[in-house]
């Protein structure tokens, strides 16, 4: 795997992976992920390219953007954090995830028990990773192009300079002479 190609910080909307002409905006939710994986596929899904970082938490959302790269681009992810089953945390790193926002899919999925977090073969099931690699049997996540006219705006001011203003909709156009 080559590591020369790195990840800016990207926004954290819209979640999924969006192309704007010149690379690839990549955004996961995740409460309690402590790293997110970004792993690239070669064009016939066989073998992983790159498998880079997610620079960027903002609000729960992992995100980074990939310069230079579009549509076609093959992916998925490998989520770090605790695996705790008595909280109910149970990431494994080794099984390779689709995005759920990803709008097209390459390959198919073959049922395997390396699917499985947790240990089969163990009496107790889920106490135990499993550490074998799943991603033979996943399909992987495609980069598609948006459909031309439904381009979203994205609100690109940092939070901290963003001035959130809320107000009651009756009484703020109450004197209004159309409403």
């Amino acid at each position: 795997m080559k590591q020369a190609v790195s990840l800016s910080a990207g926004y954290p909307t819209p979640l999924g992976a969006h192309w704007d002409g010149q690379g690839i905006n990549f955004s996961l939710f995740s409460a309690h992920a402590e790293r997110v994986d970004l792993c690239l596929f070669s064009s016939d899904g066989v073998r992983e390219l790159r498998r880079l970082t997610l620079p960027s938490l903002s609000n729960q959302i992992w995100h980074g953007y990939l310069p230079n790269a579009g549509p076609g681009t093959l992916y998925g992810y490998r989520v770090h954090g605790p695996y705790q089953t008595h909280l109910g945390h149970r990431f494994n790193h080794n099984k390779l995830l689709l995005d759920p926002y990803c709008r097209q899919l390459f390959g198919k999925f073959i049922w395997s028990d390396t699917h499985c977090g947790y240990d089969m073969a163990q009496s107790e099931k889920d106490v135990k990773m499993d550490k074998r690699d799943n991603k033979d049997f996943m399909p992987r996540g495609v980069v598609v192009e948006d459909i031309p006219g439904s381009s979203r705006s994205h609100h690109r001011v940092p939070m901290e300079q963003t001035t959130i203003y809320e107000t009651h909709l009756k009484g703020f156009t109450i004197i209004h002479p159309e409403v």
